[in-house]
C-alpha cells in the first residue's frame, strides 16, 4: 500500500493507517467510524483492492473497534460496488465472526446476514458456501445471543442452495430447536414454516417428516411459553406444505395438545390460524377433529377457560363461516347467556354484538335475537336480567327497526317484573336504547313507562327512571 510521496489519492489510506496504528483507542474508534468517508473517497474500485486486505489483515485491536468495523461492513455494499461485489466483504466480516468477543461474533453475523438478502442469486450460492464454516461455527457459538443471530436468520437458507441446506443447514437448525436457551429456540421456532418452505421441493418432505418435525413434537409441550408461542404462530402453516393426509395424521395431534395449552397466547395463536387447516383438509374434518376440544373448552369446569373461548369465538365465526358457526357453535353461545357465573354472562353479551357485527342485522334478527328475547319470560330473574343486557348491546347493532319492533316490546313488558333489579335494569336500558329509537316511539312508548317507573316503591327504580329520562330529555 506504499506510494509515491505526495500523491493525493493515497492520502485518506495514509491517514487511515497512522490512525488505526495510534494508541489513542478513542482515535482508532474514531476513524472506524469515519471508514464510509474513507471509502467512498478512494471510490469502489481502491476501497476493493486496498482497503478491505488491509482491514482483514490487520483485525486485531479492542473489542469496541471491533465492534464498530462489523457494524460499519454491514453497510458497505454500495461503497464496494453493488450486490455482484459484496463477496469481497466476506473476509473481514469471517474473521470478526470469530474473535472472542461475543458483542463482535453477534454483531459480525448480523453483518453477514444483512449482505447476504444483498447478494445476488447467481452470487449467493458461490461465495456463501465459502463462509458456511464460520455460520456452522456462529450456530453453535458459547453465546447465545450470536446463536440467536443465526436462529433469527432465514436468507443463509436462501444463499447457500440446497444441497448445503441438506447437508448442513438442517442439522444446524434441529440444533436451535433444541437450544439449551428459551431465546434461540423462541427465534428458531418462529422460523419453522420459512425454514420448511425454503427445503430443496424434491426431498422437502422426507427432511420435514424426519428431522424437524421431531423438533417441533417436543417444543409443543416447551417449559417456555415464549417458544411455544411462537411454534403455535406458524405450526399451522405447514398443513400447507405437508398435504392433507400428513397434516390429520401427525399435524392435528399438536394442534389439540396447543389448543389446550395453559397459556393463553398459544391457544390463541392456533384459534387465529384454524383457516390455513380448513384449506388443507376441509371444515368437516375440522369439526371432527378440533371442534370437539373447543367445545370441550367451551364447558370447561374452570370459568376462566370458558371465559377465554369465548372471547376467541368472533374470531372463530369468522373463519368458519356463519352456516358453519350456526350449526356447530350458535347453541354454545346462546347456553353461555345462562352460565351461573356473571362474568361469562357479561363476556357471552359481548360476544354476541362482535358477532351481529361479523354478520349482520338480518342474521341477528333470524338468528339470535328471537332466542334473546325469550329468555325475557325466564323463571330465574337473573336469566330475563340478562335478555336486557342483551338488548343494551345489542340495540345499536342491530339497527332502529329491530330494535323497536322487536326488543323495545319485551323491555316495556318487563317494567312491571315483580324483582326490583329487572324493573331498575328496564329503565337502563331504555336509557341505552333511547337514542336508537326515533322520537314518536320515545314519547308515545317510553315516556309513559319511565313515568310509572319514577312512581315505584323501590328507591333504586326510582333512582334510575329519572336519570333516564332526564338523560332522553322526556321531562
Amino acid at each position: 500500500m506504499a506510494g509515491a510521496e505526495g500523491d493525493d489519492s493515497l492520502y485518506p489510506i495514509a491517514v487511515l493507517i497512522d490512525e488505526l496504528r495510534n494508541e489513542d483507542v478513542q482515535l482508532r474508534l474514531n476513524s472506524i467510524k469515519k471508514l464510509s468517508t474513507i471509502a467512498l473517497a478512494l471510490g469502489v474500485e481502491r476501497t476493493q483492492t486496498e482497503l478491505l486486505p488491509f482491514l482483514t489483515d490487520t483485525i486485531y485491536d479492542e473489542d469496541e473497534v471491533l465492534l464498530a468495523l462489523a457494524e460499519q461492513l454491514g453497510g458497505f455494499t454500495v461503497l464496494v460496488g453493488g450486490p455482484e461485489f459484496v463477496n469481497c466483504l466476506l473476509p473481514p466480516l469471517e474473521s470478526l465472526a470469530t474473535v472472542e468477543e461475543t458483542v463482535v461474533r453477534d454483531k459480525a453475523v448480523e453483518s453477514l446476514r444483512k449482505i447476504s438478502q444483498e447478494h445476488s442469486p447467481v452470487d449467493l450460492e458461490v461465495h456463501f458456501a465459502l463462509v458456511m464454516p464460520t455460520l456452522l461455527q456462529a450456530a453453535e457459538d458459547k453465546s447465545w445471543r450470536v446463536r440467536y443471530m443465526v436462529a433469527d436468520s432465514t436468507e443463509l437458507q436462501k444463499a447457500v442452495g440446497p444441497e448445503i441446506t441438506k447437508t448442513d443447514l438442517v442439522p444446524a437448525f434441529q440444533n436451535l430447536l433444541k437450544d439449551c436457551e428459551a431465546e434461540v429456540r423462541t427465534a428458531a421456532a418462529n422460523k419453522v414454516k420459512v425454514f420448511c418452505e425454503n427445503l430443496p421441493e424434491d426431498s422437502r418432505e422426507t427432511i420435514i417428516m424426519t428431522h424437524i418435525l421431531p423438533c417441533v413434537k417436543e417444543l409443543v409441550s416447551d417449559t417456555n411459553q415464549h417458544v411455544k408461542s411462537a411454534l403455535a404462530s406458524v405450526i399451522m402453516g405447514l398443513s400447507t406444505i405437508l398435504g392433507k393426509d400428513n397434516t390429520v395424521e401427525h399435524l392435528l395431534p399438536l394442534f389439540l395438545v396447543q389448543l389446550k395449552d395453559e397459556c393463553p397466547e398459544v391457544r390463541l395463536n392456533i384459534i387465529s390460524n384454524l383457516d390455513c387447516v380448513n384449506e388443507v383438509i376441509g371444515i368437516r374434518q375440522l369439526s371432527q377433529s378440533l371442534l370437539p376440544a373447543i367445545v370441550e373448552l367451551a364447558e370447561d369446569a374452570k370459568w376462566r377457560v370458558r371465559l377465554a373461548i369465548i372471547e376467541y369465538m368472533p374470531l372463530l365465526a369468522g373463519q368458519l363461516g356463519v352456516e358453519f358457526f350456526d350449526e356447530k357453535l350458535n347453541s354454545l353461545c346462546m347456553a353461555w347467556l345462562i352460565d351461573h357465573v356473571f362474568a361469562i354472562r357479561e363476556a357471552a353479551t359481548c360476544n354476541l354484538m362482535k358477532l351481529v357485527e361479523k354478520f349482520g342485522a338480518e342474521w341477528a334478527q333470524n338468528t339470535i335475537v328471537p332466542k334473546v328475547l325469550g329468555m325475557a319470560n325466564d323463571s330465574n330473574y337473573l336469566h330475563r336480567m340478562t335478555t336486557l343486557f342483551c338488548i343494551n348491546a345489542l340495540s345499536e347493532v342491530c339497527g332502529q327497526e329491530i330494535t323497536t319492533k322487536h326488543m323495545l316490546p319485551v323491555v316495556l313488558k318487563m317494567s312491571t317484573d315483580q324483582v326490583a333489579n329487572v324493573r331498575f335494569n328496564v329503565a337502563r336500558c331504555l336509557q341505552k336504547i333511547g337514542p336508537v329509537l326515533d322520537s314518536s316511539a320515545l314519547q308515545a312508548e317510553v315516556k309513559p313507562v319511565l313515568e310509572k317507573l319514577a312512581t315505584d316503591q323501590d328507591m333504586d327504580v326510582k333512582y334510575f327512571a329519572l336519570e333516564a329520562i332526564s338523560v332522553l330529555a322526556l321531562a
